[in-house]
């Protein structure tokens, strides 16, 4: 069995999707910034599943050199992975007027090239072993402008572009692409998010419930099995996936009632 490979695999939906993946055998290379929390999970990968081997490989999946490194090594080391997950990821929600040029740039070179970089880098070898399953971790940010998102939005509707492209243009490689697009999900990333989420933001993103990591991890997986374009968790995300261009001006009307609310 091929291994499977994930970024942002320290915390959170990668971490709950490469323990699912571990569960089923695969042997497991987690790749994230942090050496201390990269250690810490795979001690959780090997608690659930003792059997397979987890290697770790700190990165900054910004650093296109290093990225396209850790991958080459990881590949030497374990084989070409048969699933490849991007969801290493920032969100720190503030206002465009307020929030400085370079956090713009730091959501699109991690959430954005980050992804693209560790695609890139594995879309030669996997097609050369015969194909393999990619999932891309987007965010419900992906289907409508948003109140506070303006430099989280768009990396992550980047995202879902890139992810649209590719699964139509590396199917022939035997490569399936999937796009994921969670509701709020219980991670650190999502506590580091409220420490600086407006308050208008917080109600206009509410009722779409509080996701478990696992479920969404569980969710994505079946989808990548599967060969779906999109997996999309939920009432609120199905929806949104499928309707925004008609509800999108009940979506913008329905924010600025809230913006004018909390303003007072």
């Amino acid at each position: 069995m091929r291994p499977a490979f994930v970024t942002g695999g320290s915390s959170g939906i990668g971490l709950a999707a490469a323990v699912l993946l571990a569960k089923r055998g695969h042997d497991i290379a987690l790749f994230a910034r942090d050496p201390g929390r990269l250690a810490a999970a795979r001690q959780v990968i090997l608690d659930a599943a003792p059997d397979i081997s987890v290697r770790e490989f700190p990165v900054d999946v910004s650093d296109r050199a290093a990225v396209e490194s850790a991958v080459a090594e990881a590949v030497a080391a374990m084989g070409v992975p048969g699933f490849a997950i991007a969801s290493a990821g920032i969100a720190e929600p503030g206002l465009f007027a307020e929030q400085p040029v370079d956090l713009h740039e730091r959501h699109m070179a991690i959430n954005y090239f980050g992804a693209l970089y560790f695609v890139r880098a594995l879309t030669g070898p996997m097609a050369d072993a015969g194909g393999g399953k990619v999932g891309l971790v987007s965010s419900g940010a992906a289907f409508f402008g948003i109140y506070g998102y303006s430099s989280y939005a768009p990396s992550k509707f980047a995202l879902r572009g890139l992810g649209e492209v590719l699964h139509v243009e590396l199917e022939p490689r035997g490569i399936d692409v999937t796009i994921c697009y969670p509701p709020d999900t219980q991670t650190p990333m999502l506590e580091a998010e409220m420490a600086t989420k407006p308050a208008a933001t917080v109600e206009i993103t509410r009722g779409g419930g509080l996701w478990q990591a696992e479920a969404v991890a569980a969710r994505l997986i079946a989808g990548m099995q599967a060969g779906r374009l999109v997996v999309a968790p939920g009432f609120q995300m199905a929806g949104l996936n499928r309707f925004t261009s008609l509800i999108a001006p009940i979506l913008r009307w329905h924010q600025r009632r809230l913006i004018r609310k909390f303003s007072e």
